[in-house]
């Protein structure tokens, strides 16, 4: 029996005109979490969100967040869990986030505005994206 994941607690918000993570040499923000559970949320501004997409092929599971009307959202509270209970807790400062999680079986809780969502999603055997509108 493996022991379950870490759960991540939610991130404080970020100051107005202060970045959202320190950025990485691939012009993403850093990765957080420890062990089999880590995550990067952003893609705010051009340059941030190009590189968030590009790299959503490197990760077994992308997260993207918007309106119906295509419009990005940040701000998402998100709870990732496996089969043997919560594996990932975070806050979505961005509209995508690449989460790196073991194969397996997950429901994706997410929340913001009052409004919330679920999603099933099996990992292993390539990228998977979950895309929330709301």
């Amino acid at each position: 029996m493996t022991a379950p994941a870490p759960v991540m607690p939610a991130q404080p918000a970020v100051a107005p005109g202060a970045p959202a993570a320190p950025m990485a040499a691939t012009g993403l923000p850093r990765m957080r979490g420890e062990g089999n559970a880590r995550y990067v949320c952003g893609g705010i501004g051009s340059d941030e969100s190009t590189a968030m997409r590009a790299a959503m092929k490197d990760h077994p599971l992308s997260l993207l967040f918007a309106r119906p009307d295509g419009a990005y959202l940040a701000n998402v509270d998100v709870d990732i869990k496996g089969e043997g209970g919560s594996a990932l807790r975070l806050r979505a400062d961005g509209p995508v986030c690449l989460v790196d999680l073991p194969a397996g079986k997950y429901t994706i809780d997410a929340s913001t505005e009052g409004r919330s969502k679920s999603q099933s999603v099996t990992l292993g055997g390539g990228p998977r994206t979950v895309d929330f509108r709301f």
